[in-house]
């Protein structure tokens, strides 16, 4: 069965996005929540419940500890009835590459702003690609899923900015471009697919920020 939703959440304010070196000098997956960060959790949480009332939940987490903490936090506004939930690896961040100095991070981090974040690849890391394929993979597997008779009536995933945008990307058949010209959602932020049964196809009824200078280079397809 079609869940009514599906429903994309960014993590909540972590200590990286306070203090961008924490991405240089710690394990990624082992950053966690600022106490702002977690608040926000606990807002996004009661706005779902709102959004959703007591429909039934599947929530699919990637495992980092920062959306760990989300989903926890998330997780309290919920009796344990109404959800069922699993760890979903393919949804984790961008992997970086090994541990390096700040400077140099912030050198890549430029270079991948000018030569567009979808192509780049970190030093013994992922490229934009590499993290689209990972979700693409994943979108069969929730088709899957969907097939179900019991399947919850929504499906919330608790990911990345990246991830965000490029399930956005893949979902909807996106270029590359208009990729590129997504701005990241902000933090606990709900990005909300509702089905329509009229039409079988889910409609994106969060506005998406768009930015606003020329961010990348364009070739339109021409026949």
């Amino acid at each position: 069965m079609k869940p009514d939703r599906i429903i994309l959440i960014r993590h909540g304010e972590c200590f990286a996005n306070t203090d961008e070196s924490k991405f240089a000098t710690e394990p990624d997956y082992t950053i966690e929540l600022t106490d702002r960060g977690i608040q926000q959790a606990i807002e996004a949480g009661v706005k779902l419940k709102q959004l959703v009332g007591d429909e039934t939940l599947y929530f699919y987490i990637s495992p980092f500890w920062r959306t760990r903490s989300t989903f926890e936090n998330i997780a309290r506004q919920f009796p344990k009835s109404q959800f069922r939930y699993s760890e979903e690896p393919r949804l984790r961040e961008q992997e970086w590459g090994y541990l390096r100095s700040y400077d140099e991070l912030k050198k890549l981090k430029k270079e991948r702003k000018e030569y567009g974040v979808f192509y780049y690849r970190f030093p013994g890391g992922e490229a934009g690609t590499d993290v689209y394929d990972r979700i693409n993979d994943l979108l069969g597997s929730l088709h899957r899923d969907f097939l179900e008779p019991d399947y919850p009536q929504n499906c919330v995933l608790i990911t990345h900015s990246l991830a965000i945008r490029l399930f956005i990307m893949r979902w909807f058949h996106l270029s590359v471009e208009e990729f590129e010209e997504m701005c990241s959602p902000k933090n606990a932020e709900l990005v909300i697919f509702e089905y329509d049964a009229c039409s079988d196809e889910y409609r994106l009824i969060t506005e998406i920020e768009r930015k606003k200078e020329n961010v990348t280079r364009s070739r339109p397809i021409s026949i």
